[in-house]
């Protein structure tokens, strides 16, 4: 059976993914078509159900949750550190600012919205946001992926991490991205697809050295730095991405929650979130 499993041309998904990409675990039968794109790019399409097995943003699933189910494995949370918002000078306040940010489906946008709602954003490419802020073209900018560990060599300056506001705000880490199985595969194959997962996951832990000289090729501005690479992979790759924990998912759908109450999220959240729940 085909199935084709969409991700992130990141270093942390290239990182959990090493195993499955080069055949190092049996697939149970699978024959797999890895598919690159960027989160927002693949927000849209889950909203289609483009793909069988897909990467996408916490915030973009009640959206798709007729659709797809969420694996307990191979998430991304941040436990008192995630997205940043940065600017050129310091900022007191982001109340009334223009902020870039990577797309409105992304769990950054989502959290952002929940730590200050008054603000005008607009939708750039998340490697060129680095870019806008230091041209002035914004007066902040939503930082995910590598760039968070790469905007002070740029000179610019932390406003906010997220991450570590919603820690501080609930005590719990910020579950940011995940990945999904579509629901009409039936539960025999979706199980299949969470062993599946997991074991790719665990390799790539077990397999440390290994699975990272193959993720730096993916780590954009990070390349020659194989340290801060190591550093950005195990920020969001380690024993949270093999599986939630309760506080884990408790995250989630405090997360959702929340934006569901705010009235950022504009359907309504599904009480059976992950794979292993039906």
């Amino acid at each position: 059976m085909k199935i084709r499993i969409a991700h992130s041309p990141d270093s942390d998904d290239a990182f959990m993914f090493y195993p499955l990409v080069k055949g190092l675990i049996d697939t149970e039968g699978f024959e797999i078509e890895h598919v690159l794109a960027d989160i927002e790019t693949l927000n849209r399409a889950a909203l289609e159900g483009k793909y069988e097995i897909s990467a996408i943003s916490f915030h973009a699933y009640p959206y798709v949750a007729d659709k797809y189910l969420v694996l307990p494995s191979g998430g991304s949370v941040g436990d008192g550190y995630g997205p940043v918002v940065v600017a050129k000078e310091p900022l007191e306040s982001l109340k009334g600012k223009r902020i870039a940010v990577p797309g409105t489906l992304t769990t950054a946008f989502l959290t952002l919205r929940l730590y200050e709602p008054d603000f005008e954003h607009v939708v750039i490419p998340f490697d060129r946001i680095l870019d806008a802020v230091e041209e002035g073209k914004v007066d902040a900018g939503l930082v995910i992926h590598e760039g968070q560990l790469t905007y002070k060599d740029r000179g610019l300056h932390r406003v906010v991490d997220l991450g570590k506001w919603w820690k501080e705000k609930t005590g719990l880490p910020l579950p940011l991205g995940c990945n999904v199985v579509r629901k009409d595969l039936g539960k025999e194959v979706i199980k299949r697809i969470e062993r599946l997962m997991r074991k790719s996951v665990e390799y790539a832990l077990k397999e440390r050295e290994k699975a990272l000289s193959y993720a730096v090729d993916f780590a954009r501005d990070l390349k020659e730095d194989v340290n801060r690479t190591e550093k950005f992979v195990s920020m969001y790759v380690n024993e949270r991405t093999v599986d939630y924990g309760e506080d884990g998912r408790r995250a989630v759908r405090l997360l959702l929650k929340m934006g569901r109450e705010r009235g950022i999220i504009k359907t309504e959240v599904p009480e059976v979130i992950f794979s292993d729940e039906i």
